[in-house]
Order: structure tokens, then C-alpha cells, then sequence
């Protein structure tokens, strides 16, 4: 019986008292107040209000002996009249749809100021028998209350209309800005929109983070530094107060702050770099006050800033057109807290860009940003490393090769490869497959670098079908047979998103690339418009693309990496971003003559060159062609079998020493 009554009780003591926590929304009083308001606006008046006549037509009414009663106010100078039940049918027309009123006054009249109203209804009752003469009521009417409200209606509608525009700009805000799940307070506008995560929360650990080897050993001591700060301070050491993560979109920049979090067991509050700057002044400023503030209470603890270049970007030199003083006063307040004259002991920024570039020299400096970590794109081990990360949850075919899809990925992300692996699952998936296979994976990334397959026949003409199919051999020979030009996978002439054809190659991963690399890679680019020159004669407009990139890689080389024997070396390449809105060159109008010359000759030796090259190998180039029209798609073994090995370079020996000495 005892535990009878104790599972009854749920286990609580008796005479405990029992919280109920009721959420209001009062979403529906806003509905209700929209609508009696469009209802008093908009209403069309029906049939069941009386019509207005003159004072002429309630003579003319009361000598026929059709008004029962005048009832008077005073005060409005109003009359309103009353007809007799048998008579209402005599004024049928005067009524909207010739019904009347349900209920009296049936009609009304206004008059004047200096009407009386005492001896004018003397004065027709007089003219009429007993039997017709009508009951007179004279009144004064009070509108104290209807005056207040009709005064303070359009104040309690702006107020409420300004309450509800707020709550819309701020839903979503860690569930607005009065906190998670309650309703707005326009008084916390200023207040911090951080999500807060507790200890324990975070469940991301270094474990999730595949790859990234140099940025997580870096990471790795900010989280010692947390763990055991006596470590470092016992030898006179400071622990640095932030940490800029700097790379390309993708690469794990947030996932990485996360694991900070989560291996260190401290409270994390994350926040982007938009959140701060409102339409309002000084609102940017209070709420990283506010930030910094919950912070400090909550010390040992992490700050993440995403997206950081939002709010710390390079603040203008003068007032001009390039001037925001709500976000140059939010930077302001940002690098106050960070280091001023305060302290934030314990409290570590860890904040992500890709755009370092145009941050504000003083947010970068130390004392603020102490390390910049570079999360670069992931090279080949790691890109594996990535893939099994995200194949854990993936059923998995005989045939997948890790390795021989890290090989075939260069220059992906670890979003890139995430969503390689999901597209190969749905591609899986639409093909009524019970396990992903490789193909399903070469298919993804086919699709992710290409874009969807257009199966339609109609897309190409026989004629474009065929200049498609010699435009891409003219790729494919070329970037077999230069030595420094990447090795080629796979050609289709299948269309693709916007491209009718495409040749796919593997590039080697590499940070310096030399003058003949990038000759052979412009060759490579133009090989195709040099083979439509020689198979019809003339150019087409599909070589758009590769004639774009070939012209930035001719201009950097002129321009930015010296390559130019007349210009010489120099660059005028801005890396600082500093002449972002310096409308004046930095050379002059004789150079970059020069320079455009330069870059017409050496895109002219490069045609001669590629053209010289396919006229060469004319034999094996329609080869080529004729066997794409058939297959549609080929790769590097039906290449071989045509041109032979790949042509690679000649091994350099300078460096090399005589084993025998």
C-alpha cells in the first residue's frame, strides 16, 4: 500500500507545492484587434442603418402624419425619427434594397446650432390632429468614454503595431530577444543575442574533426589552456585572449570552435558576426557589451564569432560613401572589450573568416587576435580521413574504394565531401540500389562539379553535338600531351548544367606553380577553341569559359607574378585590400599598355603553339573525336590506347647526388 501510494504521489513529498507554468500567446488578441479595426474602417454600411434626410423632408413626413417620434440630442444637434410600422412601406425606396431598419430611428437629420428644438416640434404638433401628432424626446448624450478612446485607439494601435514589428525582426533570435520561448521585450533590443551552450552540452570533440592536422594542434593548446591555466601562468605566461580561424567557406572553421568547446567543458556562447549591427543606433555596441558581460560571469568560457568580417571590417579613412558609423562604433566597442582598459581573464574569442583580408588592422593585432589559424582545404589524407568521418552512417558496396575517392576529389571542402557522400545515398536511393556503390559516388561528384545531367536529345544538334565532341578531344590531347598539364580522368559530351561538354583532370596538389605549368594549363584551356579552328574553320562561342579563365591566368602573370621580361618584376597585386575604393591605378596609363601588349603575345604563342601541337597529331586527335560521338564518354584508358602513356616531365637531376660517393 505504501508503494501504492508513493507511485500515486509520484514520489513527491506531500504538501509540496506544484508549479504550473502557463505560456501565453496572445498572437490571437493581435488578430482580433486587426479585425474590429478593418470591421470600424471598412464596413459597408447595410440595410440596418437609418438614412440620413433633410429637415425639409421630416416637415413634409410629419404633416402626412407618418412619424411616430422625434427623439432630439441637444448636444449633437442630431434628430433622429421614428415612422409608423404601418407607413415604413410608403419609404421603401429611400432604403438601401428597400428594406428597412429592424429597429428604430429609421432615419436621422442634422441641423444647426441655433436650431430650438422645443418650439419647432410645438409648432408642427399644432398643425396635426391627435391621431398623427408624434411623441417628442429631447436629450443630452455623454461621450466622455468615447472620446478617450477614440483618442488613445491610434496610440494603443501604434504601440502594438510596433511590439509586433519587433517580435517579427527578433523570432528566431535564441526565441527572441526576451529570451528562449518568451515574447518580446522592447526594452532588451540592446541586449546580447548569443546562444549560450552550457558545460556538458556541447557534445563535439576532436574525434569529429578529420583532418585539419595543423589547425587542430593549435587548438588543441587553447583547450589546454583552459583545462590547466596554472600550467602557463606559473611561468609567467598570459593565456592569449583570441584565436582568428582563417580559410576558404567549407572547411570547418565552425565545426573546429565547436570542438574547442567540447573538449575544454566550458560554457560557449556563439553568435554571428551580422547579429551585432542593427537598423538602431547603439544597439551594436550594447549587445557586445552585453556579450562580454555574461562572458565574464560565466568565466572559463569560449566566444565564438562567426562570420566576423560582418562587424570588423576596415573602418574608413574619412566620412565618405564607404563610412558605416553603427558598424565602425560596434568594431569599436568590440576591440574595447576585447583588450582596453578592462580585463577578461578567462574569457577566449575564438572568431571565423574567410575574408582576413579586410579586417581593421587593430582587430588583428595581438592583444586581440594573439594566433591566426589558417583551416586550409583538406589534402589527400585528409580528404580520407573526411570520407570516413562521414561514411559511418552510409551502407557501403564491395567495390568502394576510400583512397581512390580521396584521389578523385582535389581541391573539395569537408562540406564538399559531405555532400558528395549524402548525393551519392540519394543517387543510390533513385536507383532502387540496397548499398551506395562507387559509381554512385563517381555520379555525385560528376554532378556536384558538372551539375545535373540534361538526358533530353533535343539540347544539341547533330552539327553541335559534333563540334561538341572534337572541342573537348582538342582539351583531352592537350592535357595529355604537355608535360605540366594535369592528367586527364574522364571526357563526356553528356550536357550538364550550363556546359554541353566537359573534361575532367586531376590536378596535382600543389601551393607554387611555375611559368610552364601555367603556359601548359592556358594551352589545356584553349585547345579546345583551337579545335573547332581546325575541324570547321572557325570559332564558336562555346569556348567562353575556358577563354575567361585563360585571360585572368595571362593578367596574373603579367601583373601580379612578374612573368614579363618587358614589365619586369613587379606586382601590383593588393593584398591588403587597402585600394578597394581607390579609383586611381597604381601604375600608368604607358604601362598597362605595356602589360596588355605582353598579354596579347603571349596569348598569341600559346595558340601557335597549341594549334602546331593538335595539327600534329591531327591522326589521333579525330580519332578521339569520332570515338566520343560513339561512347559519349570516355577516360584515361581509352586515352592511352589512342596517344599512348602521359607525357610527364623530364626528371630534374641538378639536385640529385652520386650514390657511389
Amino acid at each position: 500500500m505504501a508503494d501504492n501510494k508513493k507511485k500515486k504521489s509520484g514520489g513527491k513529498k506531500k504538501g509540496s507545492p506544484r508549479v504550473v507554468r502557463v505560456n501565453l500567446n496572445f498572437s490571437w488578441l493581435y488578430f482580433l484587434l486587426i479585425l474590429g479595426l478593418g470591421y470600424m474602417l471598412f464596413r459597408n454600411p447595410g440595410q440596418a442603418d437609418p438614412q440620413k434626410i433633410e429637415w425639409g423632408e421630416v416637415q413634409t413626413m410629419v404633416q402626412s402624419g407618418d412619424v411616430a417620434e422625434i427623439a432630439f440630442v441637444r448636444n449633437d444637434f442630431k434628430g433622429e425619427v421614428k415612422i409608423r410600422p404601418e407607413r415604413l412601406g410608403k419609404y421603401a425606396d429611400k432604403f438601401r434594397g428597400g428594406v428597412p431598419p429592424r429597429r428604430a430611428p429609421h432615419f436621422y437629420f442634422l441641423v444647426s446650432t441655433k436650431f430650438d428644438p422645443e418650439s419647432s416640434f410645438e409648432a408642427l404638433n399644432e398643425q396635426l390632429v391627435p391621431s398623427d401628432r408624434f411623441k417628442v424626446v429631447i436629450r443630452n448624450e455623454e461621450h466622455i468614454w468615447g472620446d478617450i478612446l477614440q483618442m488613445l485607439f491610434p496610440i494603443v494601435i501604434f504601440i502594438l503595431f510596433w511590439v509586433w514589428m519587433f517580435r517579427g525582426m527578433n523570432r528566431g533570435m535564441n526565441g527572441g530577444a526576451g529570451g528562449p520561448g518568451g515574447g518580446f521585450n522592447p526594452f532588451n533590443t540592446g541586449k546580447s543575442t548569443a546562444r549560450e551552450t552550457e558545460k556538458g552540452e556541447v557534445k563535439v570533440s576532436f574525434k569529429d574533426v578529420a583532418g585539419l592536422y595543423g589547425a587542430k594542434e593549435e587548438v588543441m593548446e587553447i583547450v589546454d589552456f583552459l583545462k590547466n591555466p596554472s600550467k602557463y601562468t606559473a611561468l609567467g605566461g598570459k593565456i592569449p585572449k583570441g584565436a582568428l580561424l582563417v580559410g576558404p567557406p567549407g572547411t570547418g572553421k565552425t565545426l573546429l570552435a565547436k570542438a574547442v568547446a567540447g573538449e575544454a567543458n566550458v560554457p560557449f556562447f556563439s553568435i554571428s558576426g551580422s547579429d551585432f549591427v542593427e537598423m538602431f543606433v547603439g544597439v551594436g555596441a550594447s549587445r557586445v557589451r552585453d556579450l562580454f558581460r555574461q562572458a565574464k560571469e560565466k568565466a572559463p568560457c569560449i566566444v565564438f564569432i562567426d562570420e566576423i568580417d560582418a562587424v570588423g571590417r576596415a573602418r574608413a579613412k574619412n566620412g565618405g560613401f564607404s563610412s558605416n558609423d553603427e558598424r565602425e562604433n560596434t568594431l569599436n566597442q568590440l576591440l574595447t572589450e576585447m583588450d582596453g582598459f578592462g580585463t577578461n581573464s578567462g574569457v577566449i574569442v575564438l572568431a571565423a573568416t574567410n575574408r582576413s583580408d579586410i579586417l581593421d588592422k587593430a582587430l588583428m593585432r595581438a592583444g586581440r587576435f594573439d594566433r591566426q589559424i589558417h583551416v586550409e582545404l583538406p589534402e589527400l589524407k585528409e580528404r580520407e580521413e573526411i570520407f570516413k568521418v562521414h561514411l559511418r552512417d552510409i551502407k557501403l558496396g564491395e567495390d568502394f574504394n576510400v583512397e581512390f575517392m580521396a584521389k578523385h576529389t582535389p581541391g573539395f571542402s569537408g562540406a564538399d565531401i559531405a555532400n558528395v557522400c549524402n548525393e551519392a545515398a540519394l543517387t543510390a536511393a533513385r536507383r532502387n540500389h540496397s548499398k551506395v556503390m562507387q559509381q554512385d559516388f563517381l555520379d555525385a561528384v560528376d554532378r556536384i562539379i558538372g551539375g545535373l545531367e540534361r538526358k533530353s536529345n533535343t539540347i544539341m544538334t547533330p552539327a553541335e553535338k559534333r563540334t561538341t565532341a572534337y572541342h573537348e578531344a582538342g582539351h583531352a590531347l592537350v592535357g595529355w600531351l604537355l608535360p605540366y598539364a594535369d592528367p586527364v580522368f574522364k571526357v563526356s559530351i553528356i550536357p550538364r548544367g550550363n556546359a554541353l561538354g566537359l573534361t575532367w583532370s586531376l590536378p596535382e596538389e600543389r601551393k607554387n606553380w611555375s611559368r610552364s605549368l601555367m603556359m601548359d594549363r592556358m594551352s589545356v584551356l584553349l585547345g579546345g577553341r583551337v579545335a573547332e579552328e581546325i575541324l570547321n574553320g572557325e570559332p564558336s562561342t562555346g569556348a567562353l569559359n575556358d577563354l575567361e579563365r585563360m585571360t585572368g591566368m595571362a593578367y596574373a602573370m603579367i601583373q601580379y607574378y612578374g612573368m614579363s621580361d618587358k614589365v619586369g618584376a613587379l606586382s601590383f597585386y593588393d593584398s591588403s585590400g587597402a585600394r578597394g575604393y581607390n579609383l586611381v591605378k597604381p601604375y600608368s596609363e604607358k604601362t598597362a599598355e605595356v602589360m596588355d601588349k605582353e598579354v596579347k603575345d603571349l596569348v598569341e604563342s600559346i595558340h601557335k603553339s597549341t594549334r602546331k601541337l593538335i595539327e600534329d597529331h591531327k591522326d589521333e586527335f579525330m580519332q578521339l573525336g569520332a570515338l566520343l560521338l560513339e561512347k559519349e564518354v570516355i577516360f584515361a584508358d581509352d586515352i592511352e590506347k589512342i596517344l599512348g602513356p602521359k607525357v610527364k616531365p623530364a626528371a630534374d637531376d641538378r639536385f640529385e647526388t652520386d650514390k657511389d660517393e
